[in-house]
């Protein structure tokens, strides 16, 4: 074969196994059919052995999910990372495409986007940002499905590395839950969705190295919401039909892993014939059949005799159809053309990739890192206007103003007014609680407790308006696993997510791993994205907002600020570039007797206000809540930047009527939760008083909600 298989990103000790595999040298199209499979993106070659530690309640689905009452809750996050780098428009497109249909195929309707943001900070990358942003919107506003909650964050380390990471949440009955798994011989593999083109051929191995800045834009998929949006309810018009036994979308790999994927589930083989499949380019190769990623297409496993019940719903959504192939006996993949077998080969073989796992040893980095110490010429005045106007502190409506979050009708906390967003459970008195959480400078410094402090701020994101945790859902961007600092930053993440998980009793119930985030300039900082539902009832729910004027304001949780405990604060990055010291470590039993005390609190009205002390320190999060309740502060939050802006964690605001001060003291002190008044809500023309000095409120609402419009027209 020459040196093919290198071309196409495999190693020597990969052609020799294939070989050892095969008892015999692979042809052409069975080094392509290897080189997608066994890609990163495919195979999770160094990620496997370590995804075995994540507690999960469920195995090899398209999507992972958690009940409410009779229904299932479908949700899953993946990244479309090099696509958006090179094609920002059409890469966020068709990721909210793919994680559309990985949630579809589970038999759930989509309800909901989120998506979690990451871009440099450079000219290029506002470009990117503008593009991505444009992306997410033309696309999940065209196919009806709200983007109702996100977060995005700037730093150089994303500069020619960008992150998109978007999740989808579907609802579906969970008596009528549908699984990829293949499980009897002798059945149809149906074909629905658009035509097959060279539209993101190499797109799994594209996304499985570095970027080269050559070459990469043919592996960039190209989406169409219209028939995504025909394809939706198709693809839920077909589920519901007697003799329909499977169904997987064509994402990574395209046909070829589908089939294989469903087939090697149920311990089965199958055959392919590429004669039937829909084509929209003339000539195409038989390897380009196989990998195209081509957008909008589902692959059933069905019954023979229901052709022509689901050739007629194709046709009704102007829909292509045909039979590509079918289950059979043994454990054989068999690639038919024209009536030839142009390939036959063991079907794990292709699909089990071989684990590339390898242990490794703590870099010198973190030492170096954890002893640096941050220092700061800044006045609080002067450092608190940097803060503020920093496009990483300020509001994000600029981006999700282009969003339509209310399309459904079913959202019922529009982004920006709590810490998580819900969508009603319609004829219920429920709704599902999501949020999208990362922090990169925590998990540089600390990839175990900075992992395991994002699970955990996720959890208080919910526990702020009323929700409790059911399961999350992973995203875990890194550099080159190839790299043992990499790998060591991986393992450690995976260890400190899996804790937090089974300290909350809550499955991980899917995700996604992208590595090779990283160019010839440098790699990206660790970012590890959790994603989490959780259940709540739609008559206790709670924002942020400051209410009442008079309303008293109570910091509770971890009360004094641990000076030596703030590494990673992103005021130390905004003031003076600093990323170092100490992280504050999740002290569980606290986080839990919280959670107790803010159910009961908002469950029997005591509070007015909820909102997590995270990103910018408690200053921030009084801001927060009052601009976006319009009402005005007067406090005294401390005279340290370290007390103003430093960020512990397990740390609320809340806010609750004056005649109810002395039922939630009384409440937390037999909790055994400290506690301390530090001011009062004011009315907007007050302006605010933190203590060290006096703002008027325009001043800083117009910081705060237009400093990211301000950035990008400069």
């Amino acid at each position: 074969m020459n040196n093919l298989y290198l071309e196409l990103g495999l190693k020597d000790f990969e052609y020799e196994k294939i070989k050892k595999d095969l008892n015999r040298e692979p042809n052409e199209l069975e080094m392509y059919m290897y080189s997608a499979q066994w890609s990163e993106h495919c195979g999770y070659k160094h990620s496997k052995e370590l995804l075995k530690k994540l507690p999960k309640n469920i195995e090899n689905e398209n999507a992972g999910y958690v009940l409410i009452d009779d229904y299932a809750v479908v949700f899953k996050v993946e990244s479309h990372n090099h696509p958006s780098a090179v094609e920002p428009y059409q890469g966020a497109a068709t990721g909210i495409g793919g994680i559309v249909r990985d949630v579809l195929a589970m038999g759930a309707r989509p309800v909901a986007l989120l998506d979690s943001l990451r871009f440099g900070i450079d000219t290029k990358s506002k470009n990117i940002f503008e593009g991505v942003v444009s992306g997410i919107s033309g696309y999940g506003n065209s196919i009806g499905v709200p983007t109702i909650a996100g977060e995005t964050f700037f730093d150089e380390f994303y500069n020619t590395n960008p992150l998109v990471n978007v999740m989808c949440v579907g609802l579906v009955k969970k008596d009528e839950l549908a699984s990829s798994r293949a499980k009897e011989s002798e059945k149809l593999y149906v074909y629905v969705g658009s035509k097959t083109g060279r539209d993101g051929i190499h797109g799994a191995s594209f996304a499985s190295k570095k970027l080269s800045g050559k070459d990469d834009r043919p592996s960039v998929q190209v989406g169409d919401p219209f028939s995504e949006k025909n394809l939706i309810e198709a693809t839920l018009e077909i589920l519901k039909l007697k003799g329909v036994l499977a169904c997987q979308d064509m994402g990574a790999a395209g046909i070829l892993s589908s089939s294989s994927e469903m087939s090697f589930k149920g311990n089965l083989g199958c055959e392919l014939y590429m004669d039937n499949v829909p084509l929209r380019e003339e000539n195409m190769e038989v390897w380009e059949i196989l990998l195209s990623e081509s957008q909008e297409r589902m692959l059933f496993l069905v019954e023979s005799g229901k052709e022509k019940e689901i050739k007629k719903i194709a046709e009704k959504y102007f829909l292509d159809y045909a039979v590509i192939g079918k289950t059979i006996k043994g454990k054989n993949i068999r690639i038919i053309k024209d009536g030839n077998v142009l390939s036959e080969m063991p079907i794990s073989s292709l699909v089990d990739a071989p684990s590339m796992y390898r242990p490794t040893n703590t870099p010198s980095y973190i030492k170096k890192i954890k002893n640096k110490k941050f220092e700061s010429n800044f006045d609080l005045k002067s450092a608190f206007y940097k803060v503020l106007r920093d496009i990483n502190v300020v509001n994000k409506s600029w981006v999700f103003e282009q969003y339509d979050y209310k399309v459904g009708t079913n959202t019922l906390i529009i982004p920006g007014k709590a810490d998580a967003s819900v969508i009603w459970i319609k004829n219920t008195n429920k709704g599902i609680a999501v949020t999208i959480d990362g922090n990169g400078l925590y998990s540089y410094i600390d990839p175990y407790e900075g992992s395991r402090n994002i699970v955990f701020e996720a959890a208080r994101n919910l526990v702020a308006i009323g929700a409790k945790p059911l399961g999350i859902t992973d995203n875990m961007n890194f550099g080159n696993p190839e790299d043992d600092m990499v790998m060591w930053q991986f393992e450690k993440s995976i260890d400190g997510i899996s804790n937090a998980c089974k300290i909350l009793n809550i499955p991980v119930t899917g995700g996604n791993v992208s590595f090779y985030n990283e160019s010839e300039k440098k790699a990206i900082l660790p970012t590890p994205v959790i994603g989490m539902v959780g259940e709540v009832e739609i008559n206790k729910i709670m924002d942020m907002t400051f209410k009442n004027v008079t309303d008293k304001v109570y910091l509770i949780g971890k009360v004094e600020i641990d000076k030596e405990k703030i590494g990673g604060s992103v005021y130390q990055r905004i003031l003076n570039n600093f990323i170092g010291g100490e992280i504050d470590k999740v002290d569980t039993n606290l986080e839990l007797r919280l959670y107790e005390a803010l159910w009961y609190l908002i469950e029997n009205k005591i509070i007015n206000s909820a909102h997590d002390v995270s990103k910018g320190g408690i200053l921030i999060a009084i801001l927060e809540s009052a601009l976006n309740g319009e009402k005005g502060f007067r406090g005294n939050l401390g005279n340290t930047l370290e007390e103003l802006f430093g960020e512990n964690q397990s740390r609320f605001i809340l806010t609750v009527p004056s005649e109810k001060t002395n039922l939630l003291e009384g409440f937390l002190k037999g909790k055994s939760i400290e506690f301390r008044n530090i001011g009062e809500v004011m009315p907007y023309d007050y302006g605010f008083n933190f203590g060290f000095d006096k703002f008027h409120f325009d001043e800083l609402k117009d910081i705060y909600f237009n400093s990211i419009q301000n950035y990008m027209e400069e």
